[in-house]
């Protein structure tokens, strides 16, 4: 094998890892945990919610394994292109299951919900809620970016967040920790006097000013003008040879 051949090779398995990564953190998205509570019978219609908590304990750590390996991932420039598909898929989810739960006036403290339905919208804000403060915490620059100024996404998020707290289900323990933080992280509410993101780290101070990141936010916003404007063109009237 060439040089030319290994290099093609090792170009090609990085991409394929990157797209692997990227396929496993949108199927954390929408892929919300499972219950066998509709094939047995419980004597008490809240132990559903019981049963969803252990199976959300799982969730959390098959998100917090994907979410390790994007940040091991050591790749600014493709953690960022992730994170900007991931974070618009979340809040599309995120605004589809409030939707549905709103249409089935479904309020977080009513026992859990055994239509199929409105079940899945409940476990995706849940679930997607809590992801959502993992990665802002870990990755607070290219959130920051993403989410400061667009009130649509703060709007859906603080409803999301009450949703969460009212559910008994983040009571205590390291899921709550994580809303708290990320809460004060993003401004949604003030930061205490003592407040610390324990995932940030100089780098991320420095990408704020860093010619790297500033680099990577023109070429993103100047690959997406292109595709506007390749969608524009798409759009168009198109003219026959025979019109003209």
């Amino acid at each position: 094998m060439s040089l030319t051949d290994d290099r093609s090779c090792r170009v090609s398995v990085i991409m394929l890892s990157v797209w692997t990564l990227m396929m496993m953190m949108m199927m954390m998205l929408v892929t919300p945990t499972a219950s066998n509570s509709d094939t047995h019978h419980r004597r008490k219609h809240d132990s559903n919610l019981e049963i969803y908590k252990r199976l959300f304990e799982t969730k959390r750590k098959d998100q917090l394994n994907a979410l390790k390996n994007l940040v091991e991932l050591n790749d600014i420039n493709q953690q960022y292109k992730i994170i900007d598909i991931m974070l618009k898929g979340l809040f599309k989810v995120l605004e589809d299951s409030r939707a549905v739960l709103i249409a089935a006036n479904l309020q977080p403290d009513d026992l859990f919900p055994q239509d199929h339905k409105i079940k899945e919208a409940y476990s995706h804000v849940v679930e997607n809620t809590a992801f959502f403060g993992d990665v802002a915490l870990r990755f607070p620059r290219i959130v920051h970016h993403y989410f400061d100024g667009n009130a649509e996404w703060s709007g859906l998020l603080r409803w999301g967040l009450s949703f969460c707290n009212q559910t008994g289900i983040f009571t205590g323990g390291a899921h709550q920790h994580v809303l708290t933080l990320m809460s004060q992280e993003l401004g949604i509410t003030e930061k205490s006097p003592d407040f610390i993101n324990p995932y940030r780290t100089e780098r991320d101070d420095m990408l704020h000013t860093a010619e790297a990141f500033q680099k990577i936010l023109r070429e993103e916003d100047k690959r997406r003008r292109k595709e506007e404007k390749r969608k524009e063109i798409r759009k168009g009237p198109r003219i026959s040879r025979s019109e003209l």
